[in-house]
């Protein structure tokens, strides 16, 4: 996971003090009547989920999912009506729908739900589900509404709010375009994942990040932020390899 720099004013806390936890996605509603049995509903998503990584998004069947969790199809498909649907909520779980923080730390905030996406997908389960799936909401428009109501809107609200609240702040220019902030923030991974052509590494929430505040940031925010890390790398040379 990347660690940011952290470059907090007084009184600001880390992210990492304030993780933002991945909550089930929960199937859809059901008529009153006997409680559904929640460890059966995540016992179904992990199956899912493992089944992505090891075999793909196009192998994989209800069946497999029902005999890997332990139930029925029909189980299944009494919460998910379809394949695609499972698999959008499996998603969802993975990356969870609220990915960003409120911390007081403008960048803190944005690396971590940015980091959840390199969290999800640094192994193979993107690279085996996102292009094939992307190519089935295409042709699927109701299929596509779903997974933009699901995954996509809620998580892009909540990394709007962040830079909102940069703007609110002085962190970030009150000029920015924050729909362009946003693709900007969130294409890098998903462009590896859909070609390949590099690795979604440890650090890439973090470059990304800084490299868009590199451009959005107020003169304040780019003040402080060197003056800290200034003091950090003084203190850091004053207290050497012993005091480590």
């Amino acid at each position: 996971m990347a660690t940011p720099d952290p470059a907090l004013p007084e009184g600001r806390t880390t992210h990492a003090a304030h993780a933002t936890r991945t909550t089930r996605t929960a199937p859809e509603a059901r008529p009153a009547g006997r409680p559904r049995d929640t460890r059966l509903d995540e016992a179904i998503l992990t199956a899912t989920q493992e089944l992505l990584e090891e075999t793909g998004y196009p192998a994989l069947t209800m069946e497999a999912v029902a005999r890997r969790a332990g139930t029925t199809k029909p189980a299944i498909r009494r919460r998910w009506p379809s394949r695609q649907h499972l698999v959008i909520a499996a998603l969802a779980d993975t990356m969870g729908t609220a990915p960003t923080p409120d911390t007081g730390c403008t960048h803190c905030d944005l690396i971590e739900g940015i980091d959840t996406l390199s969290r999800a997908f640094g192994g193979s389960l993107g690279r085996r589900t996102l292009p094939a799936l992307m190519a089935e909401l295409a042709d699927d428009p109701a299929l596509d509404r779903v997974f933009t109501e699901t995954i996509f809107h809620p998580r892009r609200a909540t990394t709007e709010a962040a830079l909102r609240r940069g703007v609110e702040r002085g962190d970030i220019r009150p000029d920015a375009d924050i729909d362009l902030l946003l693709d900007m923030l969130g294409a890098p991974t998903y462009h590896r994942v859909l070609f390949g052509h590099l690795p979604v590494t440890d650090t890439l929430a973090h470059d990304v990040v800084m490299t868009v505040m590199g451009g959005a940031a107020t003169p304040s925010w780019r003040e402080h932020y060197q003056l800290h890390h200034e003091a950090t790398r003084n203190l850091s040379e004053t207290r050497g390899p012993a005091g480590r």
